[in-house]
C-alpha cells in the first residue's frame, strides 16, 4: 500500500544567497502540471531579460515581497498571499525581491493544451476566470538547483531579450 508523503514548503532543497533564486520541483508528471517552489533573496532578472514562457503559470507569493515587471512598462508589487496568473507568452521579469529575507513562491506550470487556467472567483458571474492555454512544451530547472539572477541562461523557461 502506498503511504502519504508530507513536507514543509519552506524546508529542504538549496537556500539562496543574496542575488540568487533556487528552484525545487515539488510535483510533476509527464504531460501534466508541474508544481515548483522558488526561493529568492534580493534577486532580479537582468534589465534586458524577459520570461516569455509557452505555457500558463500561476504563482503564489507565500512569504516575503517581490515586484514583477511587464513588457508594457507596468509593474506589480506582490506580498504574502498575493498571486498572479501569467498566461502563455506574457513577457515578464522579476524586477525585485526582498534582500533582507527569503521570498517564497509557489508556481504551478500548466501543460500545453490544458485549456487555460481556471480560477474560482466569487465576483465572476460564472465563478471562473479564464486565461488562454499555452503553446509550447514544459521544461525547467533541475530539482534543487540554484541560479544567479544575473545568469544569461536561467534554466526555468524560454527567454527573450530586449
Amino acid at each position: 500500500m502506498m503511504q502519504p508523503k508530507f513536507g514543509r514548503l519552506a524546508e529542504g532543497g538549496a537556500r539562496p544567497a543574496v542575488g540568487e533564486e533556487c528552484f525545487l520541483e515539488l510535483l510533476g508528471a509527464p504531460g501534466g502540471p508541474r508544481v515548483e517552489r522558488i526561493l529568492s533573496r534580493g534577486a532580479s532578472s537582468p534589465q534586458d531579460f524577459w520570461y516569455e514562457q509557452g505555457w500558463d503559470e500561476f504563482v503564489l507569493l507565500v512569504s516575503g515581497a517581490a515586484v514583477l515587471a511587464f513588457a508594457d512598462g507596468s509593474e506589480r508589487r506582490l506580498e504574502a498571499g498575493d498571486y498572479a496568473i501569467l498566461p502563455a507568452l506574457c513577457r515578464h521579469r522579476v524586477a525585485w525581491t526582498d534582500p533582507a529575507g527569503e521570498t517564497l513562491w509557489l508556481a504551478v506550470h500548466l501543460p500545453c493544451g490544458a485549456g487555460g487556467i481556471q480560477l474560482a472567483d466569487p465576483r465572476a458571474e460564472s465563478g471562473l476566470l479564464r486565461a488562454p492555454a499555452g503553446a509550447a512544451a514544459l521544461h525547467g530547472a533541475a530539482a534543487g538547483s540554484c541560479v544567479r539572477s544575473s545568469c544569461d541562461e536561467p534554466p526555468r523557461s524560454q527567454q527573450a531579450r530586449g
